[in-house]
């Protein structure tokens, strides 16, 4: 078999115990190939999608619902309310609440902002956050503490957060998250590491996190996946996506 094939599929085991497949992914505005961008998350066959760089102007939510309906999922929170961060999710989950959460604005700076909600899956509840730090290191950093007292605020046995943090593993926003939290990458890698720029990535910015309770089966950017194609990658945004597969007890 080969090394690509042996992503976990989704599946809700007979105790409620679920494997779900979290994508992360920069979509850039959908200013890039949006055919191109749906093969690659369809290809995936996601339960949640962690979307940074959402549209934010004009008809936003429209584009939003758009891009949802292609992949065969549906917007579950975010957007230009949460200054960019998007979630998507299938069917298979169960919505408990949303909440869209702006960050203090540092003056210059672009505002940020957290895509946040508490869902259930099988027999599993879980939190998410959908984030996309600062171009500023200190800024950063600020926001990387926010999201971990955020994450532990939310009255989970799990949380999830993906999302561009516009450095990399050696960074210390970076440390500070992958230090409260796993780092999937680091603890199942499979696929791809870089995740940036798209055409020839040399950086890995964009990843997955999951508090320690999850079960991390495989996380990596799926180059390769059946269904993935390198052109659709390279035009679908600049950034490349992260996948993971992962395992929550219905027990913790």
């Amino acid at each position: 078999m080969r090394v690509m094939d042996q992503l976990p599929k989704s599946r809700t085991e007979p105790d409620g115990s679920a494997v779900i497949r979290v994508l992360s992914y920069n979509i850039r505005s959908l200013r890039d190939d949006e055919e191109a961008l749906a093969r690659v998350i369809r290809a995936c066959e996601p339960d949640l999608v962690l979307v940074q760089e959402a549209p934010r102007f004009f008809r936003w939510r429209k584009h939003a619902a758009r891009l949802a309906a292609k992949c065969d999922l549906v917007v579950l929170g975010g957007g230009a309310t949460a200054a960019g961060p998007l979630l998507l999710c299938s069917l298979r989950v169960f919505v408990e609440r949303t909440e869209d959460v702006l960050l203090p604005r540092t003056p210059g700076l672009h505002r940020r902002g957290f895509a946040t909600a508490v869902i259930r899956v099988g027999g599993v509840r879980l939190g998410l956050a959908s984030v996309h730090l600062s171009l500023q290191a200190a800024e950063r950093r600020a926001h990387a503490e926010l999201l971990l007292d955020r994450l532990a605020g939310m009255d989970v046995p799990y949380a999830i957060a993906a999302g561009d943090l516009n450095e990399g593993p050696d960074g210390p926003a970076y440390g500070l998250l992958a230090a409260g939290l796993q780092d999937c990458r680091a603890v199942a890698p499979w696929g791809g590491g870089p995740t940036f720029p798209a055409a020839a990535p040399d950086r890995r910015i964009d990843a997955v996190f999951a508090t320690k309770g999850v079960e991390v089966l495989a996380c990596g950017v799926p180059a390769g996946l059946p269904g993935v194609s390198a052109t659709d990658l390279r035009s679908a945004t600049d950034h490349l996506p992260v996948l993971a597969a992962l395992r929550l007890s219905a027990a913790p």
